[in-house]
């Protein structure tokens, strides 16, 4: 397993591009995943491709959304084109509904569209690659807007069909960690819970705190510790950006009795304090680099 990491030039954690443009592990043909969303616009092209070990067919238009911690590759694919949409969370602070519909996409990735269904979708990426390759005046903002329309009106679509096969049997073994994991980015990514500890977590799921580290960290690459450390940024960003909250406030919601140690923890995360992030109106993403994708290193 691998995790491709995205660097970047500009301050929105946003990239779109051609397979070509955004670089070559966007059609690695290894099983890899993820720390952010991809969404594949597929406008040509043979072959299949491979998410969580579900193997479908290309016919051309597709719709892919791959969720974060999800495995995927390409497989036996010639004249692979289409366009290439690559965001993390942070993207999403105004449409936080947004994460929930992705999460839900992910579960069916790969949506064949109708003439009619693929004509909007074509118009969408079409704008979105020209709002980003102009950046004119407003043009995160346009985006964010074109992204969360792309993003409903996929949710509306039916289930996929031509499943082609199951890529590989799953065992129980590698299927029950995996739905483990999905119920606890379920879990940690409603406000209610973000002070609960990773003990607190595991308990309200049921399994050990040992058996939920193993799981989640088998299935997404990553701890519940940092996914709950990130769930807590991401909500924290979203209050900053969209309320008009205090810092105390903000850092009482995202389960910190101690403003100031809010505060350290905020700047530790993202690279800047509350009020800094505040005043950049949302934009500035110390922690978040992407433009094209970059080379995989090992799954953490």
């Amino acid at each position: 397993m691998h995790r491709l990491e995205v660097p970047m030039p500009n301050t929105l954690p946003f990239a779109i591009g051609t397979f070509d443009t955004i670089g070559p592990m966007s059609r690695a043909s290894f099983p890899h995943r993820h720390t952010f969303h991809e969404i594949v616009y597929v406008t040509g092209g043979t072959g299949s491709h491979v998410v969580d070990m579900n193997r479908f067919t290309l016919r051309p238009p597709h719709l892919c959304f791959i969720a974060p911690g999800q495995v995927h590759y390409w497989d036996g694919v010639r004249g692979l084109e289409g366009c290439v949409i690559v965001f993390t969370d942070d993207f999403l602070l105004e449409h936080p509904t947004d994460r929930s519909l992705l999460r839900r996409l992910g579960r069916r990735p790969w949506l064949e569209l109708p003439d009619r269904e693929a004509a909007w979708a074509a118009r969408l990426v079409s704008e979105m690659d020209h709002e980003y390759r102009t950046g004119a005046e407003g043009f995160g903002g346009v985006l964010r807007a074109l992204l969360h329309i792309l993003v409903v009106r996929a949710a509306r679509l039916p289930a996929p069909g031509r499943l082609l096969r199951k890529a590989a049997q799953v065992p129980r073994s590698v299927a029950r960690p995996a739905s483990m994991a999905t119920r606890f980015v379920a879990l940690v990514s409603t406000p209610q819970t973000l002070s609960w500890s990773v003990r607190e977590c595991a308990g309200h799921l049921g399994v050990s705190v040992s058996y939920l580290n193993e799981a989640v960290k088998s299935a997404m690459g990553r701890t519940p510790g940092e996914l709950l450390r990130e769930a807590r940024v991401h909500e924290a960003k979203r209050l900053l950006a969209c309320t008009e909250l205090t810092v105390r406030q903000i850092a009482d919601r995202v389960g910190f009795n101690d403003p100031a140690y809010f505060c350290r923890f905020f700047r530790r995360e993202t690279g800047t304090t509350p009020g800094d992030f505040r005043r950049g109106g949302g934009d500035i993403h110390h922690d978040h680099r992407i433009a094209s994708i970059a080379h995989p290193g090992p799954a953490a």
